[in-house]
């Protein structure tokens, strides 16, 4: 008996074929259908949801991971709206890249193309579905989806109104897959899929993203956890620090660009730990610090090893005192998962520093590290932030979703 698993790739194979025809206007005309739909069927998505809600609830699920669970109307409209956005972005698909004719008379085209199925491997955020399916069809991609069982009824009901949204467009409804086995073995099934996926997505906790680095033998573009940093330099305004800091803490702290460690210069610390401790204190953040940390806040956990190696995912932050931009930089060095990193300075030289030294996706000067999402780039919803170094890297919008093909022109040449 075929598996779940294999038929739905099967399915979603077939339809690559159909799916490389598509031009922009087609593609877009369901993407276009699609919003409307998730609008017009808010209220049976909200109420699949709740399923989930009261589900995670039962098992103990912490408020940050109900928080990445939860869709009410504002939220679906803004999914919505983030197929809309993608509506108006240049397709990549047929682009030109480059062109050079040879001695020989040949004539050299690369252009950008699909590439064709891809599986998309994630935890507990609805939304992730909607962003996955609208970047997959711009790019005239099929998807299989295996979301986590935490959202489940969310994502069975959100791929049941797209895929009911695309019979009505020239897009086949097979260019969506929903995988509906919670075990995970169907998760280790779809790693070996070699000849039906063309790549594996993970997006999710480190222990997810390891297991499917380690296991697949598809192609992986791997998306990384985000422990990351907020260094405060001794020349840095408190008032721009202290908003930069919250807000990478706990504007939205479930998130893989929220900070995870707050450094601070003895300087700076000397003069205002106790002010920008009071307020994430105030914020119900748990802290936990250094030794000289805590001697000074003595609400102030004493961090481990372990602690800073940690993406919490919560309201709880680390805190490290350093005595210069090299220790700074050191503590990120060993720590940095190469996400997300940020320096709050007035001096141009340590900025430069900074930006040019540490090694992560995305590297930031006076501004925090929640920017770091394909929506703030400009590239409307996005596939993942890429923490890997080969295909794509940092947020992965449409052009990171396609391969590329040699076109050659020839009148006759053979080789000698």
């Amino acid at each position: 008996m075929v598996s779940e698993v294999r038929q739905k790739a099967t399915l979603a194979q077939a339809a690559a074929s159909i799916m490389n025809k598509m031009t922009t206007e087609q593609k877009n005309t369901a993407l276009t259908a699609m919003a409307d739909a998730l609008i017009k069927n808010q209220a049976s998505i909200i109420e699949a949801n709740k399923k989930d809600l009261e589900r995670g609830r039962e098992n103990g699920t912490s408020p940050s991971l109900l928080d990445r669970l939860a869709l009410n109307e504002s939220r679906v409209a803004d999914i919505a709206e983030g197929l809309r956005q993608v509506v108006e972005l240049p397709d990549p698909v047929g682009e030109l890249l480059e062109q050079f004719d040879r001695p020989n008379g040949l004539r050299v085209e690369k252009t950008r193309v699909p590439l064709g199925v891809i599986g998309m491997i994630y935890e507990a955020r609805p939304n992730v579905t909607v962003d996955a399916v609208g970047l997959c069809l711009k790019t005239g991609n099929c998807v299989v989806l295996r979301g986590g069982s935490a959202a489940l009824d969310s994502n069975r009901r959100i791929v049941e109104v797209l895929r009911e949204a695309l019979a009505s467009t020239a897009l086949p409804e097979d260019a969506i897959q929903l995988i509906e086995d919670s075990d995970r073995a169907s998760v280790n099934e779809m790693l070996k899929l070699n000849g039906l996926l063309d790549v594996v997505i993970p997006r999710g906790g480190a222990a997810l993203i390891r297991n499917v680095v380690e296991n697949a033998t598809v192609p992986v573009i791997e998306t990384g956890a985000g422990i990351c940093h907020t260094f405060v330099d001794e020349s840095a305004d408190y008032d721009m620090a202290e908003r930069i800091a919250f807000n990478a803490k706990v504007q939205r702290p479930s998130v893989c660009n929220s900070m995870e460690t707050l450094i601070l210069h003895e300087a700076f610390a000397e003069k205002h730990l106790e002010q920008i401790a009071d307020r994430f204190l105030a914020a119900n953040v748990e802290l936990r610090g250094d030794k000289q940390t805590t001697e000074n806040i003595m609400q102030a956990k004493l961090a481990t090893e372990q602690d800073f190696a940690t993406e919490y995912n919560d309201y709880v932050l680390n805190i490290r005192i350093v005595a210069n931009l090299d220790e700074a930089l050191d503590h990120i060095r060993k720590y940095s998962t190469k996400h997300s990193e940020c320096i709050v300075t007035e001096n141009a030289g340590h900025a430069e520093r900074f930006l040019n030294e540490v090694d992560a996706a995305a590297v930031y000067h006076n501004a925090s590290t929640r920017f770091t999402d394909g929506f703030e780039f400009g590239f409307g919803a996005e596939i993942g932030i890429s923490t890997q170094k080969l295909h794509a890297r940092g947020p992965m919008g449409l052009p990171a979703l396609t391969s590329t093909k040699f076109r050659v022109y020839g009148n006759g040449q053979i080789r000698g």
